[in-house]
């Protein structure tokens, strides 16, 4: 492709994204986890963007949609008398990882999609319990009604209370109980598998005092299916959110005190830009005047054709050579852009008039409007819908302690400052990297100690194998994370190799793995992968060729990455014991 050519490749690209960020409208939401050949027999199980790590497609003997506790109790314990492995399925089910697939054609899904409601709110106690299969979008509106608050929450609403609490999800605060939903449960019914005595399957009742609540808030879904789930909420407040773009020089001595300052407070950095996004994001009492809304860009549904076209452009510049000046130039015009845009708040619900946007905590903590329209035949679609061909990519998250974190931001800076184009690829065209704070926690598979969480999407090849440009980039940060600071990886997100060893991480893993094998002593709910995951048997690693291109394993042969494609396995840039799958000529 010649210079004019990638000129014209990367114009095309930042028109197109342009368009994209500037469009409102809304459609088709995203398509059903399960799908099954015979009525409810003969699934297959995907995840919200069609595709787990290692592209493997997960299937599934049935499915089941039980609407009432009694009928969930009924669907575990059919199973179980069958000794058959199961696993629960979410309405829009986004976790990244295979912790749907029930390991086998024989298996069984016991989908939560009709157990939706809510089962009661005491407002005077600031207690509401709902069923585990309740969208978060609607736990927030039915608490805003309410009069109550919860209190933090991850920043998309497509995810169910019992699909978030099963992966640690979580939004950004080291402020009183922290950030992460499962520290504000108080009471949690699960139904677990049983001898015959008992019928096969009985429902457990933790309350806040259980001992095994620790457990079960954070479980993988290894326990059981979560029947419902009881909240602690707060009085009604409202939040004041201020977006202000600094220069990246007080990066890492930022990152150790920005948490502490604002009590929801994120950032985002963008390293070739050199810049960083900082939210002062504050709570302020409920009758301070404005009525703000966050109706994220980044979850809004978008003309199908010009996702199509975008990612066709993507695609010409990611696959060819490596086209660094058009990829640099598209990200600058999406983070113009997305600033001009306010990042999708508005002061009074339609429009943006300047910051601070005030707004109360149910309009303002998450978003993600393209799952909320009526079916429009495709015109429209999320972003990420895999009946298209729109966006595709990979997410890596892992998070690092508070105390470590000034340090590993230094180093991803010198990396940054070898070659600061080569960050276009990867992270800058993909909203760079979201940084957030999450608290330590109680739970056994929970955060150890205060954290920040680093947050990365970027490029995936839709063809098995293939590389994107300047892989070895995001591979260094994430061996970087993982093996030098002991940073641990999102249960929800990320590919193979990030859990490799995680598990040893968790001071109170040998816990967890006590009242796992109390509650389902024959591993109905396990599987393969959360074996491997869990330490009990073999690794998550996928050792073969090509593997480090897809992140299944860290290379170790020029073969794990794609040598007829210009890239072998190296050392790392600036960690030598990191080995990445790069172009650079220096074996």
């Amino acid at each position: 492709m010649s210079r004019g050519q990638r000129r014209a490749m990367g114009s095309m690209l930042s028109f197109l994204l342009l368009a994209i960020l500037l469009h409102l409208a809304g459609g088709s939401p995203p398509p059903e986890p399960v799908v099954c050949t015979d009525g409810t027999s003969n699934c297959t199980v995907t995840n919200s963007v069609g595709s787990f790590p290692d592209r493997i497609v997960c299937r599934a003997r049935s499915v089941t949609y039980p609407r009432t506790e009694q009928e969930l109790v009924g669907a575990v314990a059919a199973a179980a008398s069958a000794k058959r492995k199961m696993k629960v399925a979410t309405r829009y089910s986004h976790s990244i990882p295979k912790l749907m697939c029930p390991g086998g054609l024989d298996g069984a899904i016991i989908s939560t999609e009709r157990l939706n409601r809510t089962v009661r709110i005491d407002a005077k106690k600031g207690l509401m319990t709902v069923e585990s299969g309740m969208v978060l979008r609607d736990l927030v509106e039915a608490a805003g009604a309410a009069g109550l608050s919860l209190p933090n929450s991850p920043y998309w609403y497509g995810l169910t209370i019992g699909g978030l609490l099963s992966t640690g999800a979580h939004g950004s605060s080291v402020w009183g109980k922290g950030s992460a939903v499962h520290e504000y449960v108080v009471g949690l019914r699960i139904v677990t598998p049983a001898p015959a005595s008992k019928g096969y399957a009985v429902v457990r009742e933790l309350g806040a005092d259980h001992p095994d609540l620790d457990a079960a808030k954070v479980s993988l879904g290894v326990l059981g299916v979560v029947s419902q789930v009881t909240l602690a909420l707060q009085p009604l407040f409202k939040r004041s959110v201020t977006f202000v773009t600094r220069d990246d020089s007080d990066f890492a001595d930022q990152v150790a005190v920005w948490g502490r300052l604002h009590e929801f407070g994120d950032m985002a950095w963008l390293p070739q830009q050199r810049k960083v996004l900082y939210r002062e994001d504050d709570r302020v009492d409920v009758s301070s005047p404005g009525d703000g809304l966050w109706d994220s860009l980044l979850g809004r549904s978008i003309p199908t054709r010009l996702l199509i076209n975008g990612r066709a452009a993507e695609e010409r510049l990611q696959e060819g050579s490596t086209n660094d000046t058009a990829l640099c130039a598209a990200g600058r015009l999406q983070a113009d852009s997305l600033e001009r845009q306010a990042y999708g708040f508005k002061n009074d619900g339609l429009n943006f008039t300047g910051y601070p946007v005030v707004g109360y905590q149910h309009r303002i903590q998450a978003s993600g409007t393209c799952i909320n329209s009526p079916e429009d035949g495709l015109n429209t679609s999320c972003p990420w819908d895999p009946r298209i061909r729109g966006s595709f990519s990979q997410n890596t998250d892992f998070s690092i302690a508070l105390s470590k974190a000034p340090a590993f931001v230094a180093e991803m800076q010198r990396l940054r400052d070898l070659s600061p184009d080569t960050f276009c690829a990867g992270i800058d065209t993909r909203f760079g990297v979201l940084i957030r704070y999450v608290k330590a926690s109680s739970a056994y598979l929970g955060k150890p100690e205060d954290s920040v969480d680093f947050d990365i999407v970027s490029y995936r090849s839709r063809t098995d194998g293939m590389p994107r440009a300047h892989a070895d980039v995001v591979d260094e940060i994430e061996q970087i994370a993982l093996h030098k600071y002991g940073g641990l990886p999102h249960w929800g997100k990320n590919r193979n190799f990030a859990f490799d060893g995680a598990i040893a991480k968790y001071p109170k893993a040998d816990e967890f793995l006590r009242v796992k094998d109390r509650y389902d002593p024959d591993g109905l709910f396990s599987s393969e992968w959360s074996d491997q995951v869990l330490g009990i048997n073999g690794s998550p690693n996928i050792v073969k060729e090509g593997c480090g291109v897809e992140g299944l394993c860290v290379c170790s042969d020029d073969s794990h990455c794609a040598p007829e494609q210009g890239y072998f396995c190296r050392p790392g840039k600036v960690h030598g014991e990191a080995r990445v799958c790069s172009t650079s000529a220096n074996p």
